[in-house]
């Protein structure tokens, strides 16, 4: 790890402080609606980064305190104090403690292959009842009211009472936090994200309640009623020392409450934290791996640490983690920097922080439990299929009836008997009927036979994962009756490991077998089932004007949807790295290059706070002449940070309109002026609208983060012709 710090500083110094914004307000919120003191979350984060950094096994993950062990952490004081908050506060960290140590054995003992027994729609279902719970409560603090109900369903019937009896400059402040929350990620434009909605709302929030006087008690009178405001219960509030002054009370840590929630802990935490490490895994430009069981031991030592001092259960946090990487991260110190810039916040700004209102603390876990349980989350998963809807539905619904073990338990039941009843054998449900042979120099050949399901993959990935990563492997998959979706998930990601690694997984079989959705990762069975197959593919309105257009201009049209990304996840290209798969490709034959557009779907985040958008790009090959590496985009707000980070802008001083439009970077600045030369400066001068990445003579080129248009499509054929006329005019001078 150290041996990074020279190398990555300045990047990571960056990506701490920007997730830093993130996590403080966040770290509050969390803490707040956990029942615990609002200092609890910050201890967490300060350990997560300070001490569990050196000693985890992933690589650009925040460990910090997370929304969706809200729900256990409330439960849990609230069942052990019976009334008394403080008492179920210390019972608590007893079992917060325990729950850590045991972490600790599970990942000495390599537990962390448990995560890939979990079905995803059950895991999904789980944290959707979460943020139904979540937003249920806190819906009232940002109204400004202190619901009575406890349970979720109680909660939202309580609703209308709660509008009914908003204190007014509370609410004002909850109602504008989260229109700032739901409306920032819908803004298309490349800067409006600069700044972190949590952060964004901290800045108007506190203006606000100091324009309320919400720092001084008193009455105010509005529309004849009288409202009260207490500065304690209304306001973040922060002990006067940062020194830890409650501890553990272990009196009752054999009660059945303490573990059934020590297991809860135990369970739900692990999964979290171990699918959150995987996530991150994924969106890591490097493509470096996570050692699962490693960093299970290192939540399992923050945790035991956080719990000893009177913190909150940690994990592998998504929100903060998936920032931390596009912020620009690249080791661990991002991590480090990020509870460094905590610790300075808590110790030198305590002043600052007390003025923050619980309204606008809310807003953000609204909007963090809505992202948790959208209606987009069921609009996916019933793309899937509904087999996944099904299961997905379960659990929530069980869940929020009863609580999170019976109700993933109740998921993975569902999930199994669905296999049942489809004919999937009980003598394969468990263990795979796997071959692998050596065929040729690093070639296999992988047989699997019978059901592939999420019960019976740990028996394949023990097989599979012997072969070494820059293997080329056939995988034949024609003797299967069945795979599921989490099986289709498993490979591929395997298809992206070894791509990564320079190997190749070419799959076969798969189109014996009937799929029970047309999304590319859908469950497949085979036999012919009515209920489940797709029905005919017809052009939507947007693939037919683009069929017209590759009539129109000779191109070559394909509307299929791939499940195999690797066309688009060139590491290089930032635009390209989270894209998920690619559709409505048109590929043409320029006079100097080979193209083609696609759509595709970029993911931002990871997991359950993942946020999708579809844009266009544009990839350019087979180039007549040689282009150096480099990056030419838009001047931005920020770009100070890339010069800090270790960027540098390669600017132009016969052309000052270039150099105030676009930032230029590359690694070869000779080369990068030479290729930039008088014509094509010009020609940048009149063509404002485009972003390029040049990288090993291939382009990527894109305009805004949207799909484009026909007639804008045409214009990026106009743009591409003329770059590249001038590109190989001038280079053959």
């Amino acid at each position: 790890m150290f041996s990074n710090f020279k190398q990555y500083w300045k990047s990571d110094l960056i990506s701490g402080f920007l997730v830093f914004l993130i996590a403080l307000p966040l770290c509050l919120g969390i803490s707040k609606a956990s029942g615990f003191p609002p200092i609890a979350g910050l201890y967490t984060a300060i350990i997560g980064g300070l001490m569990v950094s050196f000693i985890g096994g992933s690589h650009l993950t925040i460990k910090g305190p997370a929304a969706g062990l809200i729900v256990i952490a409330l439960g849990c004081i609230e069942e052990l104090g019976r009334g008394n908050l403080e008492a179920g506060y210390q019972l608590a960290l007893a079992v917060i403690m325990v729950s850590g140590l045991l972490q600790i054995v599970l990942g000495l003992f390599r537990s962390g292959i448990m995560v890939d027994f979990m079905p995803s729609a059950a895991i999904h279902g789980m944290l959707a009842s979460i943020g139904i719970i979540i937003a249920s409560k806190q819906i009232h603090i940002a109204l400004g009211v202190k619901p009575e109900s406890k349970e979720a369903i109680e909660l939202i019937k309580e609703i209308p009472h709660s509008i009914a009896h908003l204190n007014p400059e509370l609410a004002c402040i909850g109602i504008i936090s989260i229109l700032i929350l739901f409306t920032l990620p819908k803004i298309k434009l490349r800067y409006a994200k600069l700044i972190p909605g949590p952060l964004l709302v901290l800045m108007i929030a506190i203006p606000l309640g100091l324009f309320f006087n919400l720092h001084v008690d008193h009455d105010y009178e509005f529309a004849n009623s009288i409202y009260h405001l207490d500065h304690k219960e209304i306001l973040v509030n922060l002990p006067d020392s940062f020194i830890p002054s409650v501890f553990p009370d272990f009196s009752q840590i054999t009660s059945f409450t303490s573990i059934k929630y020590i297991i809860m802990f135990l369970l739900v935490g692990s999964i979290e934290s171990l699918l959150g490490a995987k996530a991150i895994d994924g969106l890591d430009p490097m493509k470096r791996k996570s050692n699962l069981n490693k960093d299970l031991v290192a939540v399992g030592v923050g945790n035991t640490l956080a719990g000893l001092v009177g913190g909150l259960p940690m994990i592998c946090e998504i929100v903060r983690s998936s920032a931390n990487i596009n912020n620009g991260a690249k080791s661990p110190w991002s991590n480090f920097f990020h509870a460094f810039f905590l610790l300075v916040a808590v110790v030198f700004a305590a002043p600052l922080i007390r003025m923050i209102p619980n309204a606008a603390l809310a807003a953000m876990l609204i909007f963090t439990g809505y992202r948790l349980a959208s209606p987009d989350e069921f609009k996916k998963t019933l793309k899937i299929g509904p087999d996944q809807l099904v299961i997905f539905l379960s659990t929530m619904v069980v869940t929020l009836a009863t609580d999170l073990l019976i109700g993933i338990a109740f998921g993975i039941l569902v999930k199994f008997l669905q296999h049942i009843f489809l004919g999937a054998p009980l003598s394969t449900m468990f263990k795979t009927k796997t071959s692998v042979e050596k065929v040729g120099e690093n070639h296999y050949q992988v047989k699997l036979e019978d059901a592939a399901v999420f019960t019976n993959f740990i028996s394949f990935k023990k097989k599979f994962d012997l072969i070494p990563k820059n293997a080329q492997v056939d995988l034949d998959l024609s003797k299967a009756i069945m795979i599921d979706h989490t099986f289709m998930e498993h490979i591929h990601d395997y298809e992206d490991q070894f791509t990564n690694h320079g190997g190749f997984i070419a799959v076969t079989g798969l189109e014996n077998l009937t799929p029970y959705s047309t999304h590319p990762l859908s469950a497949r069975k085979l036999v012919n089932d009515a209920i489940f197959a797709p029905t005919k593919i017809i052009y939507n309105n947007r693939q037919q004007a683009l069929s017209d257009l590759a009539n129109k201009h000779a191109l070559n049209f394909d509307h299929r949807r791939t499940s195999s990304i690797l066309k688009f996840r060139f590491a290089p290209f930032h635009i390209a790295q989270r894209a998920q798969y690619g559709q409505n490709m048109l590929m043409g034959h320029g006079q100097h290059c080979n193209f083609f557009f696609a759509d595709i779907l970029i993911e931002e985040g990871a997991m359950m706070t993942k946020t999708d958008y579809r844009m266009t790009i544009l990839l350019v090959t087979d180039l007549a002449c040689k282009t150096p590496d480099f990056i030419l985009e838009k001047t931005g707000a920020l770009d100070i940070l890339k010069d800090i980070g270790g960027s540098k802008d390669i600017n132009f001083d016969k052309y000052p309109d270039f150099s105030k439009d676009f930032y230029l970077e590359g690694r070869n600045e000779q080369e990068v002026r030479a290729f930039f030369n008088h014509r094509m400066l010009q020609f940048f001068e009149r063509e404002k609208g485009y972003y390029i990445e040049s990288h090993n003579n291939v382009l990527l080129i894109h305009k805004r983060l949207e799909l484009l248009e026909p007639i804008e499509i045409e214009d990026s054929i106009r743009f591409l012709n003329n770059f590249m006329n001038i590109a190989v005019e001038e280079a053959a001078k």
